[in-house]
């Protein structure tokens, strides 16, 4: 082998210059040329080349001869196609198109009846067209012949004696027997009279018996000798009438090749088939009518998946590609080109179909959108991300504002196709704003879609902002007025749970679905069980590694005064429960205030915190004002009132629970105001007011004169201390009314003319910023004491 393409390289570099390199030898039936592979030098592409050496094969040099000159001068498309020739006094080469023998296919039987119907009839064309049109006989006509090109048409060659029946001295009558295995081939009448007895019978004669074992080789493999002849095995039951007659024994009643093409093209016949059909068709496909194209169309789409991949990847496919980008093709097109591009490499899709879909997304005809997004699931593995990425996906993002809701629905769903093939920067910033405006678009069932499509790409999101994005689109559809988006909400949140904190499902996502737990709709109640039953069950299984508390250990004051320990939790049926809760409730709100009034059944104890030095005033000297004598009498009861300080301490408490769990009761606080929406808690108030009235109802008074409420002071700012001896304030007053002179004795403001005590306007001061509390009258009748431990919360 290498030393014959060393000879062949020392030929050519003494001939002329032949631009092809000469690759690999192909294996033949016994000819006089040799088949090489080769490729053209210039730009690589491939060819075969046919070399004849002249010193080797002599004697068949007229028949090389022949064959070059008929390779030049016929014009045909099933003829081999010639791209260049060299002829000198050693070699004659050939470079045609590649080629592949056709024995090839026929020795493995790896072609479909529909394929062989396919290539014959193309032969029989070609045929027709010497036998007719160049007046002319083959007289070579057999498999050994006959070769497919990469577009997978078959081409006729062996041209070795073909002859114009009108020249004398024609090769064909000297050298007809000079063609290799021409024996078992040869027409009964030639083989007895000689091939000068073409003279005597229709010139087409001799090809129509060629013809007629052609087919039967094709259809069983191979060919033995005459004895076969007329054999029907393996040859289509609707072609042997005809196919009896090509091989008659009588050379003026056999039938010619076009007679019997005429008799296949028939309707119902054997050359009547989709696969003819569109051979027909295809090459005029731009210039069709619009009702012969959507016939052509609808054969292409019965063809089954046997088809000839290599004609419809190199003939079929740049057609349909044409039509559908400039001849009108329209949908139906493209979708015969994506059953075809199933078959290609990935190199030939790059090649031939990608640049193409790259400039039909650019089309602003619709039909063509949506076909191309209904046909993405086909193609998308075969298109490189960077040009989905940066070519593809900027065309298809005009589909989600455009005015027709089937391509807004259509982009939408391409989503799911296109996810994987987009950058982090793309998905996170153009596709979500283009998410958020299908999430609110006018069209429910695109609502609903959107929601789907967010809970299938939620693993392609940026970790950053995906519990954002998902939590705020997912809580908006569970408010939509359509049905199926609120459930598509839930069905999205159930699957997309491992993507929230714990924080957020108790806080955020549960108080969003307890709705849809009595929505109006039944399949929204019983998915709405279903996902709360999800987030449930996985907050219990956070619930579960977190610790019993947060809140540091108790610490011991030196103080003086009783204190309240920290409460153990107390089960609801205790009756206890609520107690430290309210007055911590009540202390907050004093604390807020700044100011607290104490009544005459309050003991309040000693802070049990240091309170600021701002806070604390020296002790002064007593005046016998009425502010003075208020606070005297609203100086603490004896030790004996446990209740008093039991409440007090509570407060305490109560005030040093909020502070210490300040991030729960926070959190609590945020989430309610988050779902009010930044209402203000009237209720808060109302029940301060209600605190504040109570309070100055429990203070002493009496029944036939009032004396002014006194200031409001804050307890940490008092000028003298609480003692623990409460003055006996309405004994006293009602002796210094009994003294002459009384009402001089009576400190500045308490007088008045008639010897009574002076009705001073009372004074209004807001506890916790409540309304203004009017002044009581003062009841100076003692009042009953209660036993009940509970009487603190009377006021409440």
């Amino acid at each position: 082998m290498n030393f014959l393409k060393s000879a062949v390289a020392s030929a050519i570099a003494q001939g002329p210059p032949f631009p092809y390199t000469f690759g690999d030898k192909v294996d033949l039936d016994p000819s006089i040329w040799t088949l090489y592979n080769g490729t053209r030098r210039e730009d690589g592409s491939n060819c075969s080349i046919l070399a004849f050496d002249v010193a080797a094969n002599r004697s068949a040099l007229p028949l090389a001869k022949n064959a070059l000159k008929k390779l030049r001068t016929l014009r045909h498309p099933g003829v081999i196609k010639v791209l260049d020739t060299v002829e000198t006094d050693t070699y004659i080469y050939i470079a045609t198109e590649r080629l592949v023998p056709l024995r090839w296919h026929v020795k493995r039987q790896s072609l479909s009846p529909e394929t062989a119907k396919w290539g014959l009839y193309s032969i029989a064309n070609t045929v027709k067209f010497i036998n007719d049109e160049a007046s002319s006989v083959h007289g070579n006509l057999k498999v050994a012949s006959i070769y497919t090109s990469e577009s997978g048409e078959w081409k006729l060659g062996g041209f070795e004696v073909l002859s114009n029946v009108k020249d004398d001295d024609a090769v064909i009558y000297t050298y007809g027997s000079f063609v290799p295995d021409s024996a078992r081939y040869t027409p009964p009448e030639l083989a007895k009279s000689g091939w000068d007895a073409i003279k005597k019978s229709p010139h087409s004669a001799v090809d129509s018996y060629d013809f007629g074992i052609l087919i039967f080789e094709v259809f069983n493999g191979s060919f033995l000798g005459a004895d076969q002849v007329g054999l029907t095995k393996g040859v289509p039951p609707s072609m042997h009438s005809s196919y009896k007659r090509l091989v008659n024994v009588n050379p003026k009643a056999r039938l010619s090749v076009g007679h019997f093409l005429e008799q296949g093209r028939r309707s119902g016949a054997f050359f009547d088939t989709p696969l003819i059909k569109l051979t027909e068709g295809v090459d005029n496909l731009g210039v069709k009518s619009e009702a012969e194209r959507e016939e052509f169309l609808d054969d292409l789409e019965n063809l089954t998946d046997d088809f000839p991949e290599d004609f419809f990847k190199m003939k079929v496919l740049p057609e349909l590609l044409k039509s559908v980008e400039f001849g009108g093709g329209g949908p139906k097109a493209f979708g015969v080109v994506m059953k075809i591009s199933t078959k290609l490499s990935n190199d030939d899709f790059e090649s031939k179909v990608t640049p193409v879909v790259i400039r039909l997304f650019g089309n602003p005809d619709r039909a063509i959108r949506v076909c191309l997004l209904d046909s993405l699931p086909l193609m998308i593995d075969r298109l490189p991300q960077k040009v989905v990425n940066d070519k593809i996906f900027p065309q298809i993002v005009t589909g989600f504002t455009d005015i027709a809701p089937v391509v807004r629905e259509q982009t939408l769903k391409s989503v799911l196709t296109l996810i994987t093939k987009l950058s982090d920067r793309t998905i996170n910033g153009d596709l979500l704003k283009y998410l958020a405006k299908t999430a609110n678009d006018e069209q429910p069932g695109i609502r609903t879609n959107t929601t789907i499509c967010l809970g299938k790409i939620a693993k392609h999101l940026g970790t950053s902002t995906r519990s954002k994005v998902l939590i705020a689109a997912f809580s908006r559809s569970l408010r939509d007025p359509f049905v199926h988006a609120r459930n598509a909400a839930l069905l999205a949140l159930a699957v997309t749970g491992d993507y929230f904190s714990e924080e957020d499902c108790a806080a955020r996502i549960l108080p969003a679905i307890c709705p849809c737990l009595i929505d109006k709709e039944k399949l929204v109640r019983d998915q709405a069980i279903k996902t709360m039953d999800v987030y449930v069950a996985k907050i219990k299984k956070a619930a579960a590694t977190m610790p019993d508390t947060v809140l540091p250990p108790a610490t011991t004051t030196e103080q003086s005064g009783p204190r309240m320990s920290t409460p153990q939790p107390e089960s609801p049926a205790s009756g206890g429960w609520a107690g430290w809760a309210i007055s911590s409730f009540t202390n907050k709100l004093s604390a807020a205030a700044g100011e607290i009034e104490a009544n005459g059944t309050s003991t309040p104890t000693p802070q049990t915190r240091p309170q600021p030095e701002a806070k604390r005033s020296a002790p002064g000297p007593v005046t016998s004002s009425a502010s003075a004598l208020h606070r005297q009498a609203l100086k603490s009861p004896p030790p004996s009132a446990p209740l008093s300080r039991t409440s007090s301490s509570a407060g305490h408490f109560g005030d040093s629970f909020f502070a210490d769990s300040e991030p729960s009761t926070t959190d609590d606080l945020d989430a309610w105001g988050d779902m009010d929406e930044g209402e203000e808690n009237t209720d808060f108030q109302d029940a301060a007011d209600d605190f504040a009235a109570a309070t100055t109802r429990r203070s002493v008074s009496s029944s036939t004169s009032t004396v002014p409420k006194p200031a409001s002071r804050s307890v940490s700012s008092s000028a003298t201390p609480f003692d623990d001896a409460e003055p006996d304030f309405a004994g006293w007053l009602a002796a210094q009314q009994k003294k002459p002179g009384a009402s001089k004795g009576l400190p500045k403001g308490l007088s008045k003319p008639g010897g009574g005590v002076a009705a001073k306007k009372p004074i209004a001061k807001s506890v916790a910023g409540s309304k203004p509390v009017a002044a009581k009258k003062i009841d100076l009748k003692p009042k009953e004491t209660s036993n009940d431990d509970d009487g603190w919360g009377d006021g409440w």
